[in-house]
């Protein structure tokens, strides 16, 4: 592992670090749990009980504002931040509440699962590509488009445009996960930005006067104590809401067959009582979680572990190190399928608990059961296994493997 004698999430720029954070959150934990990082100016809270009481009680607003960037020097990314500034995501109640209880209610346990034997068909037929081929890149054939297409449908926009979605949710993405500005990556983000918006315009205009079942439909026609939601409430929430389903997702199902491909016995386990994925996807979740961290402000001058924390504070919470703390698991570092008691923290908590969480547990286990029935003697194909440079939404750019 990289030097990482000085403690801090930076660390997680170096490629050796990113292949393995659990060591870094590890010293975090154990040296300074609630630790002051002067490289991101923000505290980094890495033990369980903490995490949950960062999410459960700071702030969620942290999105510089447009007038605030151009006071920073960085007018060029004002469009970004008129976006951000409307989702969800960025927003504390009751703000927060007006916009989730619509988009939730598409999301509810019951009304996802009746999609499995979909979201099954939808798999089987992109497994069908690849069989004959005997070997696969898991990520470019399975793992981004799967989600991809079940998010077009859910939203009610045609099937062939999932191609685009999952673009323009990648390059969102690396708003969203990382910590440092990065002039070339902010323009990929701007233009992809660009044609998001025209995209989503249109398709809200066109259902706003001929609505159907779709996420699109339902935000764009939705009534809230009496008034609409704007256009530009509805767009930007089914910008994040497209990013968040597909970008955690497509982690989910990557990260969590790499760990089982390297749990041999675990993987022969699953294979043998196939009873275990909810359980085992619970697992993978907390064991390689594709969310790592989030931010949020402090509220107000408090106390937190032995620090003092003042209004206004940048905060990182890391569940990434929070589902690894020995002192709410028993022996953290070890995969184990059938974990009882396994409250994990990969989907938040409290009021930002992530609402697609429902629809993605079910393509988690959909995507388990397909390969692993449909692809006997599954393995690693030998080669370097590089991550993504996204530091928040942790995933893989290709998983090479091979089958019967």
């Amino acid at each position: 592992m990289a030097d990482t004698g000085t403690l801090s999430l930076y660390h997680l720029l170096d490629p050796e670090v990113l292949a393995s954070p659990y060591p870094l959150y590890q010293r975090l934990r154990e040296e300074d749990p609630v630790h002051w990082d002067p490289y991101l100016h923000a505290w980094i809270v890495t033990r369980y009980a903490d995490v949950v009481t960062v999410l459960q009680r700071f702030l969620g607003s942290r999105t510089p504002t447009p007038e605030k960037l151009s006071s920073l020097g960085l007018e060029h990314l004002a469009p970004i931040a008129r976006v951000m500034v409307e989702q969800m995501l960025f927003l504390d109640p009751p703000a927060h509440g007006r916009i989730r209880r619509i988009a939730a209610a598409a999301f509810t346990p019951r009304r996802v699962e009746l999609l499995r034997a979909h979201i099954c068909e939808i798999a089987d037929s992109l497994i069908d590509r690849v069989l004959d081929r005997g070997e696969m890149d898991v990520i470019a054939d399975f793992a981004n488009p799967l989600p991809a297409i079940v998010t077009a449908e859910m939203f009610g926009l045609p099937r062939e445009d999932h191609v685009k979605l999952k673009t323009w949710s990648e390059d969102f993405a690396e708003m969203l996960g990382n910590f440092q500005h990065n002039p070339g990556r902010a323009t990929n983000v701007l233009h992809s930005l660009e044609e998001m918006l025209t995209y989503f315009r249109g398709a809200v205009r066109r259902r706003a006067n001929k609505p159907d079942e779709g996420l699109v439909g339902a935000l764009a026609t939705a009534e809230v104590d009496g008034d609409r939601l704007s256009e530009d409430e509805v767009v930007a929430n089914l910008i994040v809401t497209m990013v968040g389903g597909q970008e955690t997702t497509t982690n989910l199902i990557g990260n969590g067959l790499l760990t089982l491909l390297r749990h041999p016995g675990e993987l022969e386990r699953l294979r043998e009582d196939p009873s275990l994925i909810p359980t085992a996807v619970e697992e993978l979740l907390r064991f390689e979680s594709p969310s790592q961290h989030t931010a949020r402000l402090v509220p107000e001058d408090l106390d937190l572990g032995d620090r003092h924390l003042r209004k206004g504070q940048a905060v990182i919470a890391v569940m990434g190190a929070a589902n690894r703390d020995p002192e709410r698991y028993l022996d953290p570092d070890r995969l184990d399928l059938a974990r009882p008691d396994n409250r994990h923290l990969a989907f938040g908590w409290a009021t930002h608990f992530c609402f697609g969480a429902p629809l993605a547990r079910i393509e988690g286990q959909v995507a388990f059961e397909r390969l692993l029935r449909r692809m006997p003697e599954l393995r690693l194909r030998p080669g370097p296994i590089t991550w993504r440079a996204n530091l928040g939404l942790r995933g893989l750019t290709e998983l090479r493997v091979e089958f019967s």
